[in-house]
């Protein structure tokens, strides 16, 4: 069962991290944990607070930044206030890469920084279908970008100016998962990963690892005995404050909530301190063969 565990860094930028600090984080996160910072909350501005409504995201269920792309999208505001949502997650994206540069001095050289979301629906009541409904117990993974094995690691911090908490749900270790589904798994095609590339259904090359691990995705949300196994705990995060968690890796839900920052990035295997606690390695391990 994932556990929380709390650090006391309340700065985005924290110089000399003590050692057993930086210790303490790589390996409590690599053995699937949350590490959770109840003193490091995501400060907006007096303009930026305009945008706690459910009306910046409009019928969105997010608002996004591709910062790679350099693209907004799911923004509902008004054209003119654009580049101040736009500023407002760089800001948080900037301030995500600072605090994992200090926490991580292993990983930056070989961290990828990916999309950034600013959520401003409240979660409890709002209709989706099942495989996209995140209050269902599921481990990450995205059906359009292959992440080849990369890691996911998420980064929120929740900016709630009304005391409510950002309410998650925890299942148990990634191995549990994969052994209860693997046997409903199915290979891939032959072809069909360069047939879904070619045609611009993925960005990028969709590896096995990929397949399966869209097939545990939503083998686990349609699966209602999982959804109410007995080993599942669940945590109350509150405003101002952080958490980082491998969502790949970690089955989890969120129950409630409104007003969150996120922030994702992608680690290597091979950057890890230990690869071998990668949901790649124990894929390979229980299927007996390489996946990407």
């Amino acid at each position: 069962m994932p556990r929380i565990i709390t650090l006391s860094v309340d700065r985005w930028a924290p110089t000399n991290c003590a050692p057993d600090v930086v210790e303490c984080a790589a390996e409590s996160l690599e053995q699937g944990n949350i590490l959770f910072f109840p003193h490091l909350g995501f400060q907006l501005g007096a303009a930026e607070q305009a945008f706690l409504s459910p009306e910046t995201a409009g019928k969105s269920k997010n608002v996004s930044w591709d910062g790679v792309a350099g693209r907004l999208r799911g923004s509902n505001v008004d054209p003119a206030l654009q580049p101040l949502l736009q500023g407002m997650m760089q800001r948080f994206a900037a301030a995500g890469e600072s605090l994992l540069r200090a926490l991580f001095p292993a990983y930056p050289g070989a961290l990828v920084t990916s999309r950034t979301s600013f959520r401003a629906v409240e979660v409890a009541g709002r209709s989706t279908s099942w495989r996209k409904d995140d209050t269902r117990l599921h481990v990450d993974s995205f059906p359009s970008t292959p992440v080849q094995g990369k890691r996911i690691l998420r980064l929120f911090s929740n900016v709630n100016p009304n005391g409510q908490a950002r309410s998650w749900r925890f299942g148990g270790s990634f191995e549990a998962v994969a052994e209860r589904f693997l046997p409903t798994l199915t290979a891939p095609p032959r072809g069909s990963a360069r047939l879904l590339q070619w045609c611009s259904v993925t960005r990028g090359y969709r590896t096995a690892y990929d397949h399966y691990m869209l097939q545990l995705h939503d083998r686990m949300k349609a699966d209602g005995a999982y959804q109410s196994s007995p080993d599942v705990t669940g945590y109350d995060f509150p405003p101002q404050s952080t958490w980082l968690v491998f969502t790949d890796q970690v089955p989890h839900a969120v129950v409630r909530g409104q007003y969150l920052l996120e922030q994702t990035f992608y680690v290597p295997v091979d950057a890890m301190r230990d690869p071998e606690r990668a949901p790649l390695r124990t894929l390979e391990r229980l299927l007996a063969r390489p996946l990407t």
